[in-house]
C-alpha cells in the first residue's frame, strides 16, 4: 500500500475512535470481569453450602445453582458497566451492585429454607427455583441501578 494512502486510511475518524475507544473498553471489561471473580470467590467462600466442592463431586444441581449466582452477580454488573462512565465509576457501582446482590443471595436463601440443603443433594428442581430467584433479584438490581 502506498504510504499516503496508508497516512490517510489511518487518520480516518473511524480508526481515531477506535483507537481511543479499545483501550477504555479493555480497562472496563477487565474491571467488570474482575469484580463478577470477586464476587463468586466470596460467595463461594461464604456459601456454608459450598457449591463448588458439590460441583466437582459432579452434582449438576449444584451447577445450576451456582450458574444462577454467575448470572445474579453478572446482570447487574452489566448495568453497572453500561450507565457507567469511567472504571472508577464501575468500580464504585459494580462493588455496591456485588455487595447487594450477595445480600439478597441470602435473603433468598433464608425465605426458600431448605433449598439450598436441598440442592446441596442434588435436587435439580430446588436448583432450578433458586436460580431463578437469583436471577429474578438480579434483574430487579439491575433496573435500580439505572436510577
Amino acid at each position: 500500500m502506498h504510504p499516503l494512502v496508508l497516512s490517510e486510511a489511518l487518520t480516518r475518524p473511524e480508526l481515531q475512535a477506535f483507537a481511543g475507544g479499545f483501550p477504555v473498553l479493555l480497562l472496563h471489561a477487565v474491571v467488570t470481569l474482575a469484580l463478577l471473580a470477586v464476587g463468586s470467590g466470596i460467595y463461594s467462600v461464604l456459601s456454608p453450602w459450598k457449591e463448588a466442592v458439590r460441583i466437582r463431586e459432579g452434582n449438576p444441581a449444584a451447577t445450576v445453582a451456582f450458574g444462577g449466582v454467575l448470572l445474579g452477580l453478572a446482570i447487574p454488573l452489566a448495568v453497572s458497566l453500561s450507565v457507567s462512565s469511567s472504571a472508577v465509576d464501575i468500580l464504585i457501582w459494580g462493588t455496591v451492585a456485588v455487595v447487594m446482590q450477595l445480600l439478597a443471595f441470602r435473603v433468598v436463601d433464608l425465605i426458600l429454607a431448605g433449598l439450598p440443603q436441598r440442592v446441596s443433594d442434588g435436587d435439580i428442581p430446588a436448583a432450578v427455583l433458586l436460580a431463578a430467584a437469583r436471577l429474578a433479584t438480579a434483574l430487579i438490581l439491575a433496573a435500580a441501578l439505572t436510577g
